[in-house]
């Protein structure tokens, strides 16, 4: 790795000498921390709205099926009978 230059090792020195005023048994997630936290809300709250909106359009209520009314009343009682019940022999 090439040398620092003096700028450089300055920068660092006051950086590590910044480090060391910071209490180490606090932690604190600062600026960045509640910017994506505030993000995160965001976006689940606009998630929410939106599936509120999609939900609302749906009809809950079930249309009768139109084949099952075609066919004949008897019909599906004995097909349904008969599946159950085999010959044996």
């Amino acid at each position: 790795m090439p040398d620092m230059s003096a700028s450089a090792s300055l920068a660092m020195t006051h950086l590590v000498s910044f480090a060391k005023e910071v209490d180490e048994d606090k932690v604190t997630p600062g600026v960045l921390g509640f910017i994506v936290f505030a993000a995160m809300a965001l976006a689940v709250w606009a998630l929410m709205k939106s599936m509120s909106r999609h939900m609302n359009k749906v009809d809950f209520t079930q249309a009768p099926d139109p084949e099952a009314e075609q066919a004949e009343p008897g019909t599906a009682d004995a097909e349904t009978s008969g599946q159950g019940k085999q010959k044996q022999g």
